[in-house]
């Protein structure tokens, strides 16, 4: 698939009027052709006229176009699944093999949430039937579904150029609720952006749909994300990265003349409690475990296990010796971006001026934007008293927490902000601390693992990818899992409506054969 560099604005391909860029091999560091489009203010407006003008339609397909709509993306991510993994890899340094099944996994959530429009549960369709005999007042019959929000801009993440960029979760969520989409491509990546871009605008021309369901921009500096989230025709923001972008976004919004929702995900170091009769029985496994895990796409995943604590006894020293090889053993890899890199680097200077004693480190780099990997070691008394040793350090180090006792551990866990997710490793006797634990982790993540890490996480109607601020900026909501579709909905209730009026999921014969609550009881009619 050729490479034109151009954005998308609805079925248009638009040449650059701000200025142009060219993709950075970053473990090359030499610049890729093509050159690639930037817009501005003026290319927002036009894809938000057009995803407004297209929103009344698309809202209302029937389930089975937009399924149908959301396979064909599916189907054209497979047709090009080697091409895309090879350019991200170019864009990224990260390995073709990882990317490919980051495609796979992009088709499939197009896939989950193709069954999900079928399934039509998503409308959450509710009856109250009529009661004219009610005294001392009639009840009128009452009739609730949900429907999308409007036009959506969605910030592509740096991180995951595919399973969470232009044809990633956000994107396959917002169009399953009947939500438009502006996507803003993310400059680490913009040939992969590009291709992918392409799918979805032949899947929207061959669905026969209204070509404001799908846009393309990308801009240099902040102005091009300033006019998404200020145009007024925007009606909802998705973001994946850091707080202080994520929370810059936000506020902006909420200045609007109508503030909308902005759904962020940004920060978070996935703590693991490793609880002493499992330290004991396999602290060198658990360990390696983590290490292993912490080290994967070079430490650059919102999931990945940061910080490990453990009440130095029983088991410690096997746990800390493992962790020392595993990290010492690892090579200097590629980060993706010279922004990231940089910022690791200043990170894992600012653990060791916290106090944090450098316990290993990995293969020094050879290559400008390599990340050496490395292990910190710190006492739990430090950390309660120094709030910075927990914060994110987006990049292939991890911090060891040498706990006390289990009154500090508890201490320690009280002190997280809110996170992704939190880690327990348990053997059976380990029971009734993992209970003292459990409802200090419930206020500050959005998902809880046992006996297992963080990353990575299953993409399932269960999964949930949220948790409290500064995690997300709203804890009620996933960016992951099928419950994603969530975000970009509202409830409509529709009082006195005759039969033909009413949307389909409502109607009075349920032809849809929909599932539906009709007077407080689950049923198909």
């Amino acid at each position: 698939m050729k490479l034109t560099g151009n954005l998308f604005i609805g079925a248009q391909e638009v040449s650059a009027t701000a200025g142009t860029m060219k993709a950075l091999n970053p473990a090359t560091n030499a610049e890729i052709e093509p050159s690639f489009a930037f817009g501005g203010p003026a290319e927002v407006d036009r894809a938000a006229r057009l995803a407004d003008a297209a929103f009344d339609s698309y809202n209302n397909t029937s389930l089975a176009e937009r399924a149908a709509f959301l396979e064909r993306i599916a189907v054209g991510l497979d047709a090009i699944a080697p091409e895309l993994a090879q350019r991200a890899s170019l864009e990224t340094g990260l390995p073709v093999a990882q990317l490919e099944g980051e495609a796979t996994k992009s088709a499939a959530q197009f896939r989950q949430f193709a069954t999900v429009v079928r399934q039509g549960r998503f409308r959450d369709a509710t009856i109250d039937v009529a009661q004219p005999e009610r005294q001392p007042r009639a009840r009128m019959d009452h009739r609730m579904q949900k429907i999308a929000l409007g036009p959506i801009a969605i910030f592509g993440a740096s991180n995951f150029p595919i399973s969470y960029s232009v044809a990633g979760g956000d994107t396959a969520s917002a169009l399953a609720a009947g939500a438009p989409v502006i996507l803003k491509a993310h400059n680490a990546h913009p040939g992969a952006s590009e291709l992918q871009a392409r799918v979805i605008q032949q899947a929207v021309k061959d669905s026969g749909l209204h070509e404001g369901v799908f846009s393309m921009v990308r801009g240099a500096g902040n102005e091009i994300g300033e006019a998404l989230v200020d145009h007024p025709l925007i009606k909802g923001v998705t973001f994946t990265g850091s707080e202080a972008g994520g929370m810059a976004l936000f506020r902006r919004a909420q200045q609007r003349p109508d503030p909308i929702p902005v759904f962020t995900e940004m920060t978070s170091v996935n703590p693991t409690f490793v609880l002493p009769t499992a330290l004991a029985a396999r602290g060198a496994a658990l360990g390696d475990g983590f290490a292993e895990r912490m080290l994967v796409t070079v430490g650059q995943a919102c999931l990945k296990p940061a910080i490990l604590l453990a009440i130095d006894g029983p088991g410690y020293a096997e746990l800390k010796h493992a962790m020392i090889t595993r990290v010492g053993a690892m090579s200097a890899r590629t980060m993706l971006t010279p922004g990231i890199a940089t910022a690791y680097r200043k990170n894992v200077e600012r653990q060791h001026d916290a106090g944090a004693e450098r316990i290993a480190a990995g293969g020094d780099p050879q290559r400008k934007w390599d990340g050496q990997s490395i292990l910190f070691e710190v006492d739990g008394a430090h950390m309660l008293e120094d709030a910075s040793l927990s914060e994110e350090v987006f990049g292939p180090a991890a911090l060891l927490v040498r706990v006390k006792d289990v009154t500090q551990l508890i201490a320690l866990a009280k002190k997280f902000r809110g996170q992704l997710s939190a880690t327990m490793q348990i053997d059976q006797p380990d029971h009734p601390l993992a209970a003292r634990l459990l409802p200090i982790l419930e206020r500050r993540t959005g998902r809880i693992v046992i006996n297992a890490f963080s990353h990575p996480q299953e993409v399932s109607y269960a999964s949930i990818h949220g948790g409290p601020f500064p995690a997300t900026s709203d804890s009620r909501f996933t960016s992951v899992g099928m419950s994603a579709i969530e975000r970009f909905l509202r409830p409509v209730s529709y009082q006195g409506f005759p039969d033909d009026l009413l949307p389909e999921a409502l109607k009075y014969d349920n032809p849809l054969g929909l599932w539906r609550v009709t007077d407080g009881e689950v049923s198909k009619t």
